[in-house]
């Protein structure tokens, strides 16, 4: 089935979304990585969780530390990460290369053993997920920044059902944020390069 692009404007020039600004990491995010579509398990995971960090700080902060946290927390081993103590919680709230938010950090652990569970139940964390967006994209087509919403009922079903399963640190301005991070939402504005890559 083909994508109707004919509303996009004709782009002489790259013209990205403001938000990144002109900081190279945050460019580099903005093109590479912000909208694209994923759906590995434990990818998704690790994603979910660094955005529970964002709430109440700005991205770059996350992405600033983010090798260091993906490594220090385990993330992409979430079955080791589930096996944590309060002994080894305590230590990594040492380490200065991560964001030290004890309440945070709890919550990564008990999310973790959740996700392991769901896995050893045989369900995929990303069904579950992406089937808040009926298992495809949703193309916005916003014109500015100041259009784009902060949480939507998608969101907000996913922020509902991952509570429900007993998911802390997981409101439906974090899920937002999440599904415009994976790719379950194409929020990059209309003039912006991406929006047409990420449609396909």
């Amino acid at each position: 089935m083909q994508l109707d692009l004919s509303y996009l404007p004709v782009i002489t020039e790259p013209s990205r979304c403001p938000w990144c600004g002109t900081d190279p990491q945050y460019v580099a995010y903005h093109d590479e990585e912000w909208g694209v579509p994923v759906l590995d398990d434990v990818l998704l995971f690790e994603k979910l969780i660094l955005d529970t960090f964002q709430s109440g700080l700005s991205w770059l902060v996350v992405l600033r530390k983010r090798d260091a946290m993906v490594k220090r927390l385990q993330l992409r081993e979430p079955d080791k990460l589930a096996r944590w103590t309060a002994n080894r919680i305590e230590r990594v709230l040492q380490d200065a290369t991560i964001i030290r938010n004890r309440t945070k950090v709890e919550a990564t652990v008990n999310n973790a053993k959740l996700f392991v569970h769901l896995q050893e139940q045989g369900h995929s964390f990303s069904d579950l997920l992406w089937g808040h967006v009926n298992n495809k994209t949703m193309v916005n087509r916003w014109k500015r920044d100041d259009q784009i919403p902060a949480r939507s009922p998608e969101g907000d079903a996913m922020s509902k059902e991952l509570k429900s399963l007993g998911f802390k640190w997981i409101g439906p301005t974090v899920c937002y944020a999440f599904m415009q991070a994976v790719g379950m939402v194409n929020d990059h504005l209309v003039s912006c390069p991406r929006h047409r890559t990420c449609c396909r």
